[in-house]
This record gives C-alpha cells, sequence and structure tokens, in this order.
C-alpha cells in the first residue's frame, strides 16, 4: 500500500476589498502560515491552496485596480516564500495566484513546487468564464499551458483550476498524461454549483481512475456579495468517494491519505482507457463545428 497524505487548505477573505491587494496579500499569506505549519505537523506531503489564494475572488467586478495583485512565477513573492514552506516541511505545494506574464498579460495561474523546494511549473487556467457576476476575460488571458504533469516527490500530480472542472477533455488529457492525483483550486459559491460541488469531481474521478482534490473558499466577500463560498474542500478517491471533507465556513486544513495503489486497481477495473475510441472523436476537436 502505497499512501500519500493530501492537504487541502481553505481561507476566507482576511482585511477588506478597499485595501490594497499588496496589503490584502499579507493578511492572506499570514492567514495561510499556521495551516501550512499544521500540515507540516500532520506530515502532509502534497499540499494546494484555493484559486488566487492571496486576494479576493475579484471577478464580480471589472476594476483594474485589481490589475495589481499580479505577481510573476516563479520569481514573484509567494512563490518564492512558498517554495521555503515546501523545503522546511519535504512538501510538495501548489499555489495558485494571479500571474503576470508580462505587463497587460494575465494569467489565472498555480505554481507547483517539489518537496525540496524547487519550481517545477505551472499550470494556467484554460476555460475562463464571462457571466454575471464571474467576468473574468476582463483579468485574465486564456490559458496556453497545455495540460502538465509534474513528476513530484510523492506523485504524478496536474492541475485543473476552478471552471476548467466543467470541461471533461481537461481531466482526460491529465489522466491520460499520467496523472494520479489532481488538485481543483476554486471559488464558487452557493447555488447550482454547490449541487454540482460534489457531483462533477467525483465523477471525473471514476472516469478518468484519479484521486481529485477541489478546494474553495468560504465565507462572504463584499461590496459584490455574488453569494456565499461555501468551503467543503475535499478529497475523492478513484472510486469517487469523498474520503475527507472540510467545513463550509471556516479556514481549515482538510487531510487524506491517498492509498495511490488504488490509481492501478481502478484503471484496470474499469479499462476505460483501453476502451477509449479516439478516432471517433474527431468532431469534438473540429474547431469548424460552431
Amino acid at each position: 500500500m502505497a499512501i500519500v497524505k493530501a492537504g487541502l487548505i481553505q481561507v476566507g477573505l482576511k482585511g477588506d476589498t478597499s485595501m490594497s491587494p499588496a496589503e490584502i496579500r499579507d493578511l492572506m499569506i499570514e492567514a495561510h502560515i499556521p495551516l501550512i505549519e499544521e500540515a507540516g505537523r500532520k506530515g502532509v506531503q502534497v499540499l494546494s491552496f484555493q484559486e488566487v489564494c492571496t486576494q479576493p475572488y475579484f471577478c464580480p467586478s471589472q476594476d483594474s485596480k485589481w490589475y495589481a495583485a499580479v505577481e510573476r512565477i516563479p520569481d514573484g513573492p509567494t512563490t518564492k516564500l512558498m517554495q521555503e514552506y515546501a523545503k522546511k516541511h519535504s512538501m510538495v505545494i501548489v499555489v495558485p495566484i494571479y500571474e503576470e506574464e508580462k505587463t497587460g498579460i494575465y494569467y489565472n495561474t498555480a505554481a507547483v513546487i517539489d518537496a525540496d523546494g524547487r519550481y517545477l511549473g505551472k499550470y494556467r487556467k484554460t476555460h475562463i468564464p464571462q457571466v454575471a457576476g464571474f467576468y473574468e476575460k476582463f483579468f485574465f488571458k486564456p490559458g496556453n499551458s497545455g495540460w502538465p504533469v509534474f513528476e513530484t516527490a510523492y506523485c504524478k500530480l496536474g492541475v485543473y483550476i476552478c471552471y476548467d472542472r466543467h470541461f471533461p477533455e481537461g481531466w482526460r488529457a491529465l489522466a491520460l498524461n499520467g496523472a494520479e492525483y489532481i488538485v481543483n483550486p476554486s471559488a464558487t459559491v452557493a447555488g447550482l454549483s454547490q449541487y454540482l460541488w460534489e457531483l462533477e469531481q467525483p465523477a471525473a474521478a471514476v472516469a478518468n481512475g484519479a484521486f481529485i482534490g477541489a478546494i474553495n473558499r468560504p465565507g462572504t466577500e463584499g461590496p459584490w456579495n455574488i453569494g456565499r463560498f461555501y468551503g467543503s474542500s475535499y478529497v475523492c478517491n478513484p472510486r469517487g468517494e469523498i474520503i475527507a471533507q472540510a467545513s463550509e465556513d471556516k479556514d481549515e486544513l482538510v487531510v487524506a491519505d491517498m492509498d495511490m495503489d488504488q490509481v492501478r486497481e481502478v484503471r484496470n477495473l474499469w479499462q476505460f482507457f483501453r476502451d477509449r475510441r479516439p478516432e471517433m472523436y474527431g468532431d469534438l476537436a473540429d474547431t469548424s463545428v460552431a
């Protein structure tokens, strides 16, 4: 039995949205550090934070103030700091932040840091929503990183971010590229989304024979008040079973033991990869089809 201990951290907004992005970043990092230390004490080996973990979910606005929240990866302050904590605790850390590639080109990105503190690479959110209350195209360029799978000290790790989870193609691409554990940092509010929260990711875990870590923030964020972020971060196994879950309404670390032997066991049992018919799927990738 090959056990990997996963950890997910959910944190409500600290300060308020009248503050500068730099001030909020400092408060959010300060709130994360005790939970990172707790993860270290509990032996967490792969730790992930929520979407844009250093800021509010500012996409209900279309306020260019939030462009000041961007950081470079890997040379920005948050990635550099988390490299220190990764090395301190021999822990892989997934750090979702607002990334600046160059002035005016910004992505919703997650940096992946190995257990020795080395920066391994990043995933940029592929699917960018633009619907009422979620004006993400104002802030984020669609990702261009493909479907990277990171060979970490403990597992083959993939990242898919928030709205991406509604698109089954990316889950499958990550699994086919070798991902055994896929994290989905999110910012999602109560309503229809909450029903889907415990439906889509377990279904994706079953379809792809992988563990999935789903991370959401708790609380409300004014002045936008688009709804209540309901936390409920969880890890599910390749059978679609939720094996550990956080509360809906507080800052929390959730820890789960993942038996990585289940990945091979479930894939061998169901043989979904064997029975795929990619030669029949051409229309799915035909960009001429409206």
